[in-house]
């Protein structure tokens, strides 16, 4: 075989491997990890006994138990928590698998945040889900968790069993938050503005206001009763109207503990025969409400999720939920109001201060001008 021959083949196999190169995807999909073992074997036959899930870290303890088919929180006086996201927890420990061991050395712990959760500082949570007797159905100290940017990679995070040492790498989905606010559903209700026909508004000593909407499709509300009074404000009236617009609360109570002082009463009739009434109550600076729905279909489902609590709402909910006249009214006419008479002064009074007294010739720090010498 001569020398260019060699080249030729040479060659050819260069194009080859360049094709094959070309040819083979530059992301390969990651091992899969179906050979690792589960975290918990035979989980999911286990969990229909569940009853309370636990997540415990050094500055406090979320608790989350079951009543009938629903997942509550005993915290916020058995008020209903996300049910999707107790699935997704209780599905992604029953998938959860241990893929990689990692260190059994206790003092290494720290740096995969798997130091015991009770002690001041730690960063890591203990994850318990329990039957009706306080029985352990499976628990796990969770640690770091590793972030990775392609989105083809299952998630992972850093854990190790209770009373152990052994770290272990897992992957799978553990979306475990100890802050009770995460595990709510803060929406009250999205009613459009469109659908509001009639507000009654009682407000504790004030004189009531109506405010109605005609039938005409881009019809705005306007003040009905009192007939006689000053201009109003669009915006203003536009805020009553959107009320239920993307309701959401910053704190629940049940309606039974509800704090602060009654505000009055408003009636929202809206169109699809629905009616709600709103009660409000200021705390300090907090206002809270309680809401009840009259009506068909769409008002017992309303009332299945309202009934019985009191939420806690933006302040400036005030003045959609019972506003006063002088908060519907134009603001130019406000400020255009004769400013209050001054009150009647003596004949000879004027508004300019007394002079003030002069110190006597000989108290005066001047001193007298010297005698002049003798030419």
């Amino acid at each position: 075989m001569n020398r260019r021959t060699l080249l030729l083949l040479s060659g050819a196999a260069v194009v080859a491997v360049g094709g094959a190169m070309l040819l083979t995807p530059a992301d390969q999909p990651p091992p899969s990890p179906a050979g690792a073992a589960l975290a918990f074997r035979g989980l999911a036959q286990r969990l229909q006994s569940a009853a309370k899930i636990e997540a415990k870290r050094h500055d406090g303890t979320l608790e989350i138990t079951r009543r009938g088919e629903t997942w509550v929180l005993p915290a916020k006086g058995g008020y209903p928590v996300r049910q999707e996201k107790v699935r997704e927890l209780l599905t992604g420990l029953t998938e959860l698998r241990l893929t990689e061991p990692r260190t059994a050395n206790p003092e290494m712990l720290d740096r995969l945040g798997l130091e015991d959760p009770a002690r001041d500082g730690a960063t890591s949570t203990l994850l318990r889900v329990l039957d009706a007797q306080g029985g352990v159905i499976a628990e796990l100290v969770i640690g770091r968790r590793r972030v990775r940017t392609q989105g083809n990679v299952p998630e992972s995070a850093y854990v190790r069993r209770p009373g152990e040492n052994q770290a272990w790498l897992a992957e799978g989905r553990i979306p475990v938050d100890a802050d009770p606010q995460l595990w709510l559903d803060r929406d009250i209700a999205n009613l459009p503005r469109e659908r509001v026909r009639r507000v009654a508004i009682s407000r504790t000593g004030a004189p009531p206001l109506v405010l109605t909407r005609s039938a005409d499709a881009d019809a705005k509300l306007q003040l009905a009763e009192p007939a006689d009074a000053p201009p109003t404000d669009e915006t203003a009236l536009d805020e009553v109207g959107r009320a239920f617009e993307f309701l959401t609360f910053l704190d629940v109570k049940p309606e039974a503990e509800i704090p602060g002082e009654a505000l009055g009463e408003t009636r929202f009739e809206l169109s699809d025969n629905l009616a709600v009434v709103v009660r409000p109550r200021k705390d300090g600076e907090t206002i809270w409400i309680t809401l009840a729905a009259e009506g068909d279909d769409e008002a017992a489902r309303l009332n299945a999720r309202w009934r019985g609590w009191a939420y806690q709402v933006g302040q400036w909910k005030e003045k959609a939920f019972v506003p006063l006249l002088a908060e519907l009214r134009r603001q130019e006419e406000q400020r255009t109001e004769p400013a209050d008479e001054a009150p009647e002064q003596p004949a000879g009074a004027t508004d300019a201060p007394p002079p003030a007294p002069q110190a006597p010739a000989a108290a005066q720090d001047t001193p007298a001008e010297a005698p002049r010498p003798p030419q």
